[in-house]
């Protein structure tokens, strides 16, 4: 299954790119094919398999996704944007756009409410494959953890929480049995929010990008290893000034001006390194001499410790402290 999901891995991404590019030629079962060495019927059959969905859905989804944002950030006319993303006419346009969102793309253009945006597939997750990553040879990184110390200004932060998860994949396994609250509808919605504070674009290479992992100092919260009571998050950080609107499984919670250490490793390979050099990162939280610095870890109620996992930028942890 791990080769499959990285030939898959290699096709989302194939596709993302010939999109940009306006290269429908390639956005074919016989291109992408020829690309993976397979035949046509075996590719059809592994992509569905593996992503839950026909090659050609997955194609007109992420096609809807681009037309989208370019709605939502840009001021280019309706038409001019459906056939750039492969509509032959306006209402062909409107109707899968409605379809799919709920919404024609004028009256979103009016008012860019979230909505359920397909995001990118990421078959090669190694956070929710259950234990596949564990047989796999890891590679020892040599990258270093740098620590410093940031002042991050207000914001807000849009998420969902969890009092009883351990981790990533317990998180989301958890939240799958909420209604609208499982990691596909999360995520999407997330996707679409404009101005969240960590976007990069939201290209093939940051699917998602702008959302993260985070923990709360909450009293409902697990007892952590450390002592404090942390319920589990996963959302977007936001202006401060932020008013739109808020999705009704979401909670939009203001974080004040505050003192954050970071631990942080650079690029690493997704496939082979993310348990060493998450190991590598606890280890340096851990071993960190607080009573050295003058500052200690601030744990004031609602505080939000961070998580940002982007294997082509970095790893790290931002946690709130305060001077002593």
């Amino acid at each position: 299954m791990s080769e499959w999901s990285r030939y898959v891995q290699l096709a989302v991404d194939q596709i993302d790119s010939c999109i940009k590019a306006e290269e429908d030629e390639k956005l074919t079962l016989s291109a992408l094919s020829r690309r993976l060495g397979y035949s046509e019927y075996y590719t059809s059959r592994k992509f569905s398999e593996i992503s839950g969905m026909k090659l050609r859905d997955y194609i007109r989804f992420r096609k809807l996704a681009f037309a989208l944002k370019e709605l939502r950030d840009s001021d280019h006319g309706i038409m001019s944007i459906a056939v750039k993303y492969g509509f032959s006419s306006n209402e062909a346009f409107s109707r899968a756009f409605k379809d799919t969102y709920g919404i024609t793309p004028a009256e979103y253009r009016m008012n860019p409410v979230p909505v359920v945006l397909r995001t990118i597939i990421r078959p090669f997750d190694c956070y929710l494959m259950e234990g596949e990553m564990k047989d796999m040879n890891q590679k020892q990184s040599n990258g270093e953890v740098k620590t410093y110390f940031v002042k991050i200004p207000a914001h807000k932060f849009l998420h969902i929480r969890n009092y009883e998860s351990i981790g990533y994949w317990d998180f989301w396994q958890k939240q799958a049995q909420i209604p609208g609250q499982d990691c596909e509808t999360v995520c999407g919605l997330l996707d679409s929010m404009k101005g969240k504070l960590d976007d990069t674009g939201g290209s093939e290479e940051n699917a998602g990008s702008g959302q993260l992992m985070a923990w709360i100092n909450e009293p409902a919260g697990r007892i952590c290893s450390w002592g404090i009571p942390l319920a589990e998050a996963y959302g977007v950080r936001l202006p401060a000034d932020y008013d739109g609107e808020v999705p009704k499984q979401m909670q939009l919670m203001d974080v004040p001006e505050g003192e954050y250490i970071v631990f942080e490793h650079g690029p690493f390979d997704f496939e082979t390194e993310s348990q060493s050099v998450e190991a590598k990162i606890e280890a340096a939280m851990k071993e960190f001499d607080y009573g050295a610095s003058g500052y200690e870890l601030n744990l004031t109620p609602e505080r939000v410790f961070y998580f940002y996992h982007d294997c082509r930028r970095f790893f790290k942890y931002v946690r709130p402290v305060c001077r002593k």
